[in-house]
C-alpha cells in the first residue's frame, strides 16, 4: 500500500489540497538535509519537504522497504518518515555493534505519538531513566519469583497444554482458525504470573481483553495509524486511531477492576503474583514515609499491560507460524513426530527433554528465524552524539534496528529465505546455537520474558505435535498455504484454517 493509494482511498480531496499547499510552503523554506557542521550523517534517499521519503515506502510493509533501501545505501542509512528523521540499522554485524557493544549510546527508547498519551513514560517497554531501570529490575526479579524459567512455571504451561488439547479435540479433525485458542492458552501463562490465577477460555472478561489486545496490535501497523504517528495533527480523526485508543481504554478499566479485587484480598505474607508484589512494595514504601517512589498506580498499570501484551502476542504468533509451517512442510512434521515418538513416547514432554530433541529444537528456532515476527525492533534513540561506522548520529535521533535483516542476513544464513531447520544442526545432527539468532532483540533492551517465551514455545509446540497431525483444510494443497505475513508491530500469519487430526 503506497502512501498515495492510502490517501486516495481513505481521505478527501480537501486533505490532498491541504497537503499540496503545505508542500509548496515548505518547498519555499529551507529544508536541512545533511548539515556538514557535525560531520557526515548516514546517507539515504533524498527526502521531499514535509512528506520526507513516504513515496519510497510501502506503508503496509515498511520493514521490506527498509531492506530494499539498505541494498542501495548500506547498513546504516537515514530515512524521513514525514518530518521525522530515522536512522535504520541493517545486518547482523551492524545491529549487534549498536545494541550489544554500544548499548549505552543506543539503549534509550523512543515511542510513537499514539502510545505517548497512554503510557506517559511509565512501565517497562516505553520508559527511560531511573523509572525504567527500577521497573525492569522489579519485573525480572518478581517474574522469576513467580516461576519464570522454573519448574513451577513448567507445570503451569503443561496444565495449559492439556486445556488447549481439549479445545483442539473438539474440532474432530475439521478445519478451524487456531488464533483464538492459542492466544487464550498463551495469555493464561502470563496471567497466572501477573494476577496469580488463570482464566477459563469462555470467560468474557478474559477473552475480550485478549481479543482487544490482538486487535490493537494489528491496528498499530495500519497505514492510517502510521500516518497519524507521522502527522498527529493532520490525521487525528482516523477511525483506526480511535478504535485503538478505545481498546486501550477498555483494557485499562478492566485492569483497574482486577487490581481492586486483588487489593481487597491482599496478604503481604503470601503474594499470588506480580500485582500483589507491586502493591506490597508500594505499601511498604508509603509506610516508610517515601511518597515519590516509582511504585505508583500508573507504573503498576502500564507495566502490567506491557507484560500482558508482550507475553501474549509474540509467543502465540510464533506458535501459529510453527503449526502453519508444519502443515506446509509435512516431511519436516514427520521428522519432528518421529523424534518425539522415539525419545518421548506417550509421556508428557518436559523442558529437560530439549537437549534430547535436537531436530525439534532446530525446527522451533527456524520458525522464529524465518517468521521474524518483530521485523523492526521497538524504536531506540541515541543517548548522546554518536560517531558510528564513520557517521555522525546526533543525540535524540530515532533508531530502528532492523531485526528481520539480521534473521535473514545472507552472509550469516545458508538459506535465509527458506524454511531450513539445518541452520541449527551440525553434521552429526546436534543442535547448534547461531550468533545471528536475535528474535528477542539484544543488549539492555532485550525482551525480559525471553526465558518464559522459550519454555512456552518448546512445551506447547512439542505437546501439540505429540497429539495432533496438522494439515491444510480439505481442498487446499500444501503449496497453496499462504505464508504472506499480516502486519502490525508484529507479523502474524494471514487468516487461515488448519486441521488438527488426533494421533493419540
Amino acid at each position: 500500500v503506497k502512501l498515495l493509494d492510502v490517501l486516495l482511498q481513505s481521505y478527501s480531496a480537501s486533505l490532498l489540497l491541504g497537503l499540496t499547499v503545505l508542500l509548496l510552503v515548505f518547498l519555499l523554506s529551507s529544508f536541512n538535509l545533511n548539515s556538514g557542521k557535525h560531520g557526515k550523517e548516514p546517507p539515504g534517499p533524498r527526502p521531499l519537504p514535509v512528506i520526507g521519503n513516504l513515496l519510497q515506502l510501502d506503508l503496509s510493509r515498511a520493514y521490506h522497504s527498509f531492506q530494499e533501501l539498505s541494498k542501495k545505501y548500506g547498513s546504516v542509512f537515514t530515512v524521513y518518515l514525514g518530518p521525522q528523521k530515522v536512522v535504520v540499522l541493517a545486518g547482523y554485524k551492524t545491529v549487534k555493534e549498536a545494541l550489544v557493544q554500544r548499548d549505552e549510546e543506543f539503549g534509550e527508547r523512543d515511542t510513537f505519538p499514539i502510545l505517548r498519551e497512554f503510557h506517559k513514560g511509565h512501565g517497562v517497554l516505553w520508559s527511560n531513566g531511573d523509572s525504567w531501570k527500577e521497573m525492569r529490575r522489579f519485573a525480572l526479579t518478581n517474574l522469576r519469583d513467580f516461576g519464570m524459567g522454573k519448574k513451577a512455571c513448567e507445570d503451569k504451561i503443561i496444565e495449559e497444554c492439556q486445556q488447549l488439547i481439549e479445545v483442539f479435540k473438539k474440532f474432530k479433525g475439521e478445519p478451524f482458525e487456531t488464533m483464538q485458542p492459542i492466544n487464550y492458552a498463551v495469555s493464561n501463562i502470563i496471567c497466572s504470573m501477573v494476577y496469580g490465577s488463570r482464566f477459563e477460555y469462555d470467560d468474557p472478561e478474559f477473552t475480550s481483553m485478549v481479543d482487544r489486545t490482538n486487535r490493537s496490535i494489528l491496528l498499530s501497523g495500519s497505514p492510517s495509524v502510521l500516518l497519524y504517528n507521522m502527522f498527529p495533527r493532520l490525521f487525528k480523526w482516523v477511525s483506526d486511531k480511535r478504535e485503538f485508543l478505545e481498546n486501550v481504554s477498555a483494557n485499562r478499566k478492566q485492569n483497574f477492576a482486577l487490581f481492586r479485587q486483588l487489593k481487597q484480598t491482599l496478604n503481604p505474607e503470601m503474594c499470588r503474583g506480580f500485582v500483589d508484589a507491586f502493591l506490597v512494595r508500594k505499601q511498604s514504601l508509603e509506610a516508610s514515609g517515601i511518597k515519590n517512589s516509582h511504585f505508583h498506580d500508573d507504573n503498576l498499570l502500564i507495566t502490567v499491560l506491557n507484560l500482558f501484551n508482550a507475553g501474549t502476542e509474540t509467543t502465540s504468533t510464533t506458535l501459529r507460524w510453527g503449526l502453519l509451517l508444519m502443515a506446509k512442510h509435512p516431511q519436516i512434521q514427520d521428522q519432528v513426530q518421529e523424534e518425539l515418538r522415539r525419545v518421548i513416547g506417550d509421556r508428557q514432554v518436559q523442558v529437560a527433554d530439549r537437549k534430547s530433541l535436537p531436530f525439534t529444537d532446530a525446527v522451533i528456532h527456524e520458525t522464529q528465524r524465518l517468521a521474524s515476527i518483530v521485523p523492526t525492533a521497538l524504536p531506540h534513540k541515541t543517548s548522546k552524539d554518536v560517531v558510528f561506522q564513520g557517521y555522525m548520529i546526533k543525540k535524540g535521533t530515532t533508531v530502528y534496528p532492523l531485526l528481520t535483516s539480521v534473521l535473514h542476513d545472507a552472509s550469516e544464513w545458508e538459506k535465509p529465505h527458506s524454511f531450513h531447520p539445518a541452520h541449527f544442526l551440525d553434521k552429526e545432527g546436534k543442535f547448534v546455537k547461531r550468533d545471528a539468532f536475535m528474535p528477542f532483540s539484544a543488549g539492555r533492551r532485550i525482551c525480559l520474558g525471553e526465558s518464559l517465551a522459550r519454555m512456552e514455545l518448546f512445551l506447547f509446540f512439542t505437546t501439540l505435535l505429540q497429539h495432533f497431525r496438522f494439515a491444510p483444510a480439505p481442498g487446499v494443497t500444501e503449496d497453496e498455504l499462504d505464508l504472506t505475513p499480516r502486519g502490525g508491530i508484529t507479523l502474524g500469519p494471514s487468516p487461515h484454517k488448519l486441521c488438527a487430526v488426533s494421533r493419540m
